[in-house]
């Protein structure tokens, strides 16, 4: 005996005859491969949902991609009231997202306005809350491409949300 299990010999019995069934010799090896595929796909994690904020003073829009993570569309629309982060945190949790992006509130000079102070203290309350990744976008007249494509309506932001949201997918994919 050479050390080499029968029926992994390349032959369809092995040196000691046909007395193995052939499910255990194909078992075996597809036993192994079921461990290493599960293992490499815990090593690579699977697509998830990314949500899109287009914050504003009075009312916020929310954008969330589809499962895959490849587009994103319009939410919903909120108000930027003192329930404004248990929203967001229940969103977050009912919708299984992984991933946060937040336009980038800069005026004309390039320089952060003064809705950016209120953004970053969302984004700390929300690294606090939920703890996952956030992204800042800019998001250079998210709500006047929206009110281009679809006029002023109720669900304006949630558009501008969305379109930022895309913008961050195709400069990041």
């Amino acid at each position: 005996m050479d050390g080499i299990p029968s029926g992994w010999r390349g032959d369809s019995c092995g040196s000691g005859g046909c007395d193995e069934p052939m499910v255990e010799k194909v078992l075996r090896p597809a036993a192994l491969l079921r461990a290493v595929l599960l293992f490499i796909l815990s090593c690579y994690p699977l697509p998830m949902r990314i949500l899109g904020i287009d914050f504003g003073t009075k009312r916020v829009g929310l954008a969330l991609t589809d499962e895959d993570g490849m587009m994103g569309f319009p939410l919903m629309v909120i108000p930027n009231d003192g329930k404004l982060l248990s929203t967001i945190t229940s969103i977050i949790e009912e919708k299984k997202v992984g991933e946060i992006v937040i336009g980038q509130s800069i005026g004309n000079d390039g320089k952060p306005n003064a809705v950016m102070g209120a953004i970053q203290e969302l984004i700390g309350d929300l690294t606090l809350a939920v703890g996952l990744p956030i992204h800042l976008e800019p998001e250079h007249y998210s709500t006047q491409a929206a009110l281009r494509l679809q006029g002023r309506n109720q669900a304006t932001d949630a558009a501008a949300a969305a379109i930022l949201l895309n913008s961050y997918l195709e400069r990041t994919r």
